[in-house]
Parts: structure tokens; C-alpha cells; sequence
């Protein structure tokens, strides 16, 4: 009986501690959108637009009258026992003129709101940019990893043609023993491509904001045709415009001059009076002693007109329209350079695609002809016309060369959609 409760335990243990690993296939589309839906630190920043949202509303509202009600009941003792009376009433009140200072308020909040949405959009490029560099990344230790595993095989064929050969005594043992570290070397390679993938495909979760432990495929686009990459590309000029449109960064500093501006505005408000009206109602309620109780049912009513005008602030007013007249100047040289920013980015992103186009084109007619030359060096060897030494060094040649290919390969699709987001472009693969 005890070995039962004991089982039942860890069995109940284990199903409260246990997780269910779930599995996904993604393309890099669904990638960006599972980490949009999934990313807490982007939900922090939804809601903080949501606040914005609230606060630029109830602002708003500032223009409308307020009511409140009052209730009131009084006890007393004296000479003639306990008594007591009391009260209701209805307060209104609204400002006709405050130097302009709720007009400003709900722009401040109107632009304060446009700004944080603003600030997502950069939060998203930057997210989006980084989960393309995973993706690629994992993208190239796949294709990386297809090929080292096609030259693995041929590498353990040629160490079992070699073992074959030294017995009969047609290569010398030095050869075998380069045919075999070529073979282990080879190996290390499929072996360290394969961690190398697997530590970037955890950093892609992470990106996703997705359990570690939860298994993530991912679908390999047609990256065949690369021309289009190149073909497409719009001009400079063009590139420059459609960016200046579009960054948030642009935005931002624009809605932070905005936000100066109308900070300069408040503060000669207090320059100016403040108007005030106001109106009451109210009347007695019940009203007792040991002698006698009554109702007082008479209203008593109120309205009024109140006018606050500034004299001397001690300088205060002065001061604040300064300092923030200053704080206007620097919003301004703040967005200048930020364009100069924007367009130092976007045509060093451009150059970059121009690059690594070129680079691409190079290394593919590379990595075509060392791999035609290995095939050949490799039927050679197989007939005795070439030492091992000769196809061993033109192998490392077609490795370094493939290598190169891959990196330039992915290297144009990450510069290339880079640029595509500065320019404010859906990205897709």
C-alpha cells in the first residue's frame, strides 16, 4: 500500500511538472508574426499606447463643466438637547479660459500618442531585422551542413578506396593517414555546422519569444534566383526618399519638436489670466430637537465668475518660457541630424546590397568551378594520375570556396531586406 502511495506521488508530480513540448514550421513570415503576438516586452509597449490613448481622451474632456453632488448632516448638543440639520447641494464648475493650456494639453497628448505608436514601428524594425539575421543564419548552417555531409561521404569513400589501396600496396601509409585525418576532419566539420545550428536556431527562439524546449522547423524559401535581388533594386535617390518617408526615427524627432513647441506654449500661458465659472444649488434637509423637527426646503443658489491675472512670478514664467524655448532649439538639431542619420544609413545599406551582389557573383563562379575541379581531381585519383596530396589540397579549396558561396549568398538576402525595411517595405521571402 505504501509502494502504491509512493508511485501515485511521483506520478502526480510528474504530470503537475510536466510540460507539453509543442511543434512548430515556420517560414520567416510566421516567424515575425509569432514574435509580435508572443514578445512581452512589445505587449509593454502596446500598452503603454493604450495609456497614451486613455490620457489624449480624457483630455478632451477638460473642455466640459464638471458636476458634483454634496450631502451633509450635522449633530449638536446644548442646553436644549442634542439637535441636528443638514444639507444637500450641486457644484458646477468650468474653465472658460486658461491662456490656451487645455488646447495644448490635448495636442501634447494627441502627439504624445502618435509618438509612442511611432516608437513601436522602430521596436518592430528592429525586431524584424534581428529575427532575419537568425533566420538567415540558421538558413546557411542548413544548406552549410547539406553539403559538408555530400563531402563526408565522399571523404569516407575515399579513405575505404584507400585502406583498399594500401593493402595491396598501391599508396603508401602516409597517404592513408592523410585520406583518414581528411576523412575525421571532415566529420568535425558536419559536427561543429550542426551545433553551430542548433545554438542559432535557440537564438531565434529566444527572438520568437518561444520555449527553448518546444521543436522549431524551419521552411526553406527559393533562394535559387538572386538576380531579382538586384534587378529590383531602386535607385539611390529613390531608396534615400522612400526611407525619409518612412523611418520611425524621423517620425520621432518630428513629434519631439511638436512636443517642445507646445511645451514653449504652455509656459507663455501662464502669462495670461485664467477664467473661471461656477454654480451651486442646494437646500436644507431634515432638522430636529426635543422640541421639534422640520424639513427646510429652501434653495439656495449660486453662480459665479472667477478671474485669476498673473502679476509677478519672481521671474518663474520668464524662466520656464527660456528653458523651454531652449529645449525647442535642441528638438530641432536633434531631427537635422537625425535626417543626416537616416541618410548616412540608408546609403551605406545601399552600397552594402551593391557589395555583396558583387561578392555573391564572384564566389558563385568560384564555388561552380573548384566544384567541377574536385569532381575531376577525384575520378583522377581514383585512376592513380594524381597524388592524395593534390586531391586532398584542391577538396580544401572546394570547401573554402563553398563556404564563401554560402556566406555571400545569405549575406545579400540579409542587406538586401534590410534595406527594403528602412525604405518602409513588407519583408518576405
Amino acid at each position: 500500500m505504501k509502494r502504491h502511495l509512493i508511485f501515485a506521488f511521483v506520478f502526480l508530480c510528474g504530470s503537475l511538472f510536466a510540460q507539453e513540448t509543442k511543434s512548430y514550421q515556420f517560414t520567416l513570415e510566421d516567424c515575425i508574426r509569432f514574435a509580435f503576438a508572443n514578445s512581452n516586452e512589445r505587449k509593454s509597449m502596446e500598452l503603454s499606447g493604450e495609456t497614451q490613448q486613455v490620457s489624449y481622451e480624457q483630455s478632451k474632456r477638460q473642455r466640459l463643466p464638471n458636476l458634483s453632488a454634496s450631502v451633509g448632516e450635522n449633530f449638536s448638543n446644548n442646553a436644549n438637547g442634542w439637535s441636528a440639520s443638514g444639507n444637500v447641494g450641486l457644484g458646477s464648475s468650468v474653465v472658460i479660459y486658461q491662456g490656451g493650456n487645455i488646447r495644448n494639453t490635448i495636442e501634447q497628448n494627441r502627439i504624445n500618442m502618435e509618438r509612442t505608436n511611432a516608437q513601436l514601428e522602430k521596436y518592430d524594425d528592429q525586431m524584424v531585422m534581428q529575427i532575419l539575421q537568425s533566420f538567415l543564419t540558421v538558413l546557411g548552417n542548413d544548406e552549410l551542413l547539406k553539403y559538408q555531409t555530400e563531402v563526408l561521404k565522399t571523404s569516407k569513400e575515399q579513405f575505404n578506396q584507400g585502406q583498399v589501396k594500401y593493402n595491396v600496396g598501391s599508396i603508401l601509409e602516409s597517404d592513408l593517414l592523410l585520406l583518414e585525418a581528411q576523412y575525421y576532419s571532415d566529420s568535425n566539420n558536419v559536427v561543429d555546422t550542426r551545433i553551430d545550428r542548433d545554438n542559432n536556431l535557440l537564438a531565434l527562439k529566444v527572438l520568437l519569444s518561444m520555449d527553448p524546449m518546444d521543436e522549431l522547423q524551419i521552411v526553406s524559401p527559393n533562394t535559387d534566383d538572386l538576380e531579382n535581388l538586384y534587378t529590383t533594386l531602386p535607385s539611390q535617390e529613390n531608396a534615400i526618399e522612400l526611407a525619409m518617408d518612412y523611418m520611425p526615427d524621423l517620425k520621432m524627432s518630428d513629434y519631439d519638436i511638436q512636443l517642445a513647441q507646445k511645451s514653449v506654449d504652455m509656459a507663455r500661458g501662464s502669462y495670461f489670466p485664467s477664467i473661471n465659472a461656477n454654480a451651486n444649488v442646494g437646500m436644507g434637509i431634515l432638522s430636529f430637537n426635543r422640541n421639534e423637527t422640520q424639513w427646510y426646503n429652501t434653495p439656495s443658489e449660486s453662480v459665479g465668475v472667477s478671474m485669476s491675472i498673473p502679476i509677478y512670478s519672481r521671474g518663474a514664467t520668464k524662466a520656464n518660457v527660456k528653458k523651454s524655448q531652449i529645449a525647442l532649439q535642441q528638438a530641432q538639431l536633434d531631427y537635422d541630424q537625425s535626417v543626416l542619420n537616416v541618410r548616412q544609413t540608408v546609403v551605406q545599406s545601399y552600397q552594402d546590397v551593391v557589395s555583396a551582389y558583387n561578392s555573391y557573383k564572384v564566389s558563385e563562379k568560384k564555388e561552380n568551378a573548384y566544384s567541377k575541379s574536385f569532381d575531376a581531381y577525384n575520378l583522377q585519383y581514383q585512376y592513380g594520375k594524381i597524388t592524395t596530396v593534390e586531391l586532398l589540397q584542391q577538396q580544401n579549396n572546394y570547401l573554402n570556396a563553398l563556404n564563401g558561396y554560402i556566406q555571400n549568398k545569405y549575406s545579400l538576402v540579409m542587406k538586401r531586406k534590410i534595406l527594403d525595411i528602412y525604405m518602409g517595405k513588407e519583408i518576405n521571402l
